[in-house]
């Protein structure tokens, strides 16, 4: 079963185009990318994957010769498949596994500019770190999440449902009806999460019990993964700061809290490792004087996001029949997971063709602390934006920025209708 991406429509501009720059298709494992990609090649005449960690024969291929035109022929005749420019997909998966591979794409570009070339892979992000230049300019990047909101509501066949949200506004909200059909959903996937084969999952079953089972899974092999991150990092410390990671989120992330055996520096290598590996999204404070925002950060006081909220959740032990007695958002609010949600919706409605980064502000003071959950560049505009859990709480924080930084709009994100207070922009 294969769920539609809001990727889908960029590649499918990038094969009708006729000089292609190869695609390096980017993410944290298990987002779908193979898929996505597989679900492409139907679009295609011929289709060649290559699977660099299944198929280990296939690196000899790539050990002395880089010339496109030599690796194309000799890798249609070991898969015995034509190799045609504009009507071929070539997929290299789990690129990672062969260096040489991904040092290759740079002169596809400039030798066969017409035959479209795709690769990806698991952490991908620690090969790319080895490679000091393999291709700026020559390859193309695109970022891939877990499924959005919105991508969950299609797949859940509510497409028109979709478009009312999305039409909604301060001056047209939404009928009481349709936004608790939405909140209903909205309480469904915060606790199923993102995650392709989840929501798979459900679709087919409806069984939030299958669903939870499917998530150990990942937890599991994300967990297993942390073998492959690097070997001068034990895997123990990795765990530890992962488990750190969830019991601190909402508030600045603080090294001591992370392990009792570390060291800063420690932490910090294997903080960075899990932000590579994209399961572990920073959320770092910045000024917000002006444009850029990351022109004045502060580094030393971060956020920290895991990247998927029904991992979240479920390491956090909830119990999915809080879901059924499901009576205000708050009861499974735990750990923040409304500002980790809005957080993450902030990342996949940006461009996949950059890698995003978040930001909040907060400031402290004796007089009085603030803090907003983030601040937005929207059309050249510093927006703050905070996350209310429920229909109702105090904006102080956000007024507070507004009259310091001479700013004349915020955003709220709640569980509250479409609707404006004073120099609030309300969404629900």
């Amino acid at each position: 079963m294969y769920i539609n991406r809001q990727v889908d429509s960029e590649l499918s501009i990038w094969r009708k185009s006729r000089k292609n720059k190869p695609i390096l298709l980017r993410g944290a494992r298990q987002v779908g990318k193979t898929k996505t990609i597989r679900q492409l090649a139907k679009q295609f005449d011929n289709f060649v994957e290559i699977n660099f960690e299944e198929n280990r024969q296939v690196h000899y291929l790539f050990e002395d010769d880089l010339s496109p035109y030599k690796i194309c022929e000799n890798l249609s005749a070991f898969f015995n498949i034509s190799i045609l420019p504009g009507k071929t997909l070539l997929f290299f998966d789990e690129i990672q596994e062969c260096i040489p591979a991904i040092r290759s794409l740079r002169f596809f570009y400039e030798k066969m500019p017409k035959l479209h070339v795709i690769a990806a892979g698991s952490l991908l992000e620690f090969a790319l770190e080895e490679i000091p230049s393999y291709g700026v300019g020559r390859i193309r990047s695109i970022f891939m999440h877990p499924l959005s909101f919105n991508e969950f509501l299609s797949a859940c066949g509510e497409d028109l449902l979709l478009k009312k949200k999305n039409e909604a506004s301060q001056v047209n909200p939404l009928q009481k009806v349709l936004h608790d059909k939405l909140i209903a959903y909205l309480s469904k996937f915060l606790i199923l999460g993102g995650m392709p084969e989840v929501i798979s999952t459900y679709l087919k079953t409806k069984d939030l019990n299958k669903c939870r089972q499917v998530i150990d899974d990942l937890v599991f092999s994300y967990n297993d993964d942390f073998v492959k991150y690097k070997k001068r990092v034990p895997v123990l410390r990795i765990k530890e700061v992962f488990d750190s990671v969830v019991m601190q989120s909402g508030s600045k992330f603080v090294y001591s809290k992370a392990s009792t055996h570390s060291n800063h520096k420690q932490i910090k290598e294997a903080l960075n490792l899990l932000v590579m590996a994209g399961i572990v999204i920073p959320v770092t404070h910045t000024s917000g004087n002006g444009l850029p925002l990351g022109a004045e950060i502060n580094s030393k006081k971060q956020k920290m996001l895991l990247f998927d909220t029904g991992i979240f959740l479920r390491i956090l032990g909830l119990d999915y029949r809080d879901l059924l007695l499901l009576k205000n958002f708050q009861t499974i609010n735990k750990g923040n997971v409304a500002e980790q949600f809005i957080g993450l919706e902030l990342l996949k409605s940006k461009s996949c063709y950059q890698k995003n980064d978040l930001y909040y502000w907060h400031r402290e003071s004796k007089s009085s602390n603030a803090e907003v959950d983030y601040l937005e560049n929207i059309n050249g505009n510093i927006y703050p934006i905070e996350v209310k859990a429920g229909t109702s709480g105090s904006m102080q924080s956000m007024y507070i920025f507004l009259n310091e930084k001479k700013k004349e709009k915020g955003i709220r994100f709640s569980l509250e209708n479409f609707c404006n207070y004073d120099k609030i922009e309300s969404y629900g």
